[in-house]
């Protein structure tokens, strides 16, 4: 229960007239302005100003790009990574945007030595050194700014291993669970290492970016697993997973993974629900079945969700 539903019910308990109504609010500061506003507002600011340094840079780069050589080419996406690192290092005010930009940067100078030099890697192996290097930068700047982009390269290169050891096919069967077994833990730790990180309490964006990618690509292979001539065992692999995020979230009282996997499970079950009706009898009263179905899960994922939640409000 909100402070704000904790007052009304005060007021009309003790039968508190419009006056003490009003006084009790401004003790309770539930009309003062937020405090720190500033503080995201500058975060937003630096990361804008980081982000368009970058891209106004990718486009000088892009409109010369034939009257560069190549060490040029080398020496000006090292320059902009060094020069961004140093400042981060110096400038403590501007180091979250800094260090995203020379993490961006990493990734520009990574992906030209594999253009230039034809190494013959994988794309997921070019994420994941991208990511093992610029781990290190993501620590230091202990931000979201550049966390956020560091678990969507991450997940990234999670979904390129799949399919990269999948036969480079998005194949459902028994003989790629393994693959995706591996891959669904490995987004599982993601998550888990971003949840326990210092500071991530008081910047979840990332954690929250991780927890998104992992439901979607989870929930997407076992989707895919569904609408196999035969359903596959990654759909069951997958209901699994998710099914165990679920109950981590519920102990927790999480309420965004709570909604994210949720709606996940519900899709599952749904789409499983459908595949059986449909092969079974497709007539229309399977298909209103479907939808009475579909919308007694999320009203009561809904509920259970909001009950949850207030439960943890109210112990608090």
């Amino acid at each position: 229960m909100s402070l704000h539903e904790r007052l009304y019910q005060w007021t009309a308990r003790q039968g508190l007239d419009a006056s003490s109504a009003r006084r009790l609010r401004a003790l309770a500061g539930v009309d003062d302005p937020p405090a720190g506003a500033w503080t995201p507002i500058r975060r937003g600011a630096g990361a804008l100003a980081a982000g368009l340094i970058g891209f106004g840079l990718i486009l000088w780069v892009a409109a010369n790009w034939d009257d560069f050589g190549r060490a040029l080419r080398f020496g000006l996406l090292e320059a902009v990574l060094g020069v961004a690192l140093v400042a981060a290092a110096l400038l403590a005010a501007w180091r979250a945007p800094l260090a995203m930009a020379a993490f961006l940067a990493l990734g520009g100078l990574l992906a030209y030595f594999g253009q230039t030099y034809q190494t013959g890697a994988d794309p997921w192996q070019l994420f994941a050194l991208w990511a093992a290097i610029g781990l290190p930068i993501a620590w230091a700047a202990r931000s979201d700014l550049v966390w956020t982009p560091w678990a969507l390269v991450v997940a990234t290169g999670i979904g390129l291993w799949m399919q990269t050891f999948g036969g480079h096919l998005w194949r459902f069967d028994a003989s790629t669970v393994p693959v995706h077994a591996i891959g669904f833990v490995a987004y599982g730790a993601l998550c888990a290492g971003l949840a326990f990180r210092p500071g991530a309490a008081a910047q979840p964006w990332a954690w929250r970016i991780a927890v998104l990618a992992s439901v979607v690509a989870i929930s997407g292979t076992a989707l895919g697993a569904l609408f196999e001539r035969e359903v596959g065992p990654q759909f069951y692999l997958g209901l699994g997973v998710m099914g165990v995020g679920l109950v981590l979230a519920w102990r927790h009282a999480e309420v965004y993974a709570l909604s994210a996997l949720a709606l996940a499970v519900d899709t599952l079950l749904v789409a499983g629900l459908a595949r059986a009706v449909i092969e079974a009898r497709g007539d229309i009263g399977g298909v209103f079945l479907i939808g009475l179905v579909a919308c007694g899960l999320l009203a009561a994922s809904v509920s259970l969700i909001m009950r949850r939640v207030g439960a943890k409000e109210a112990r608090a």
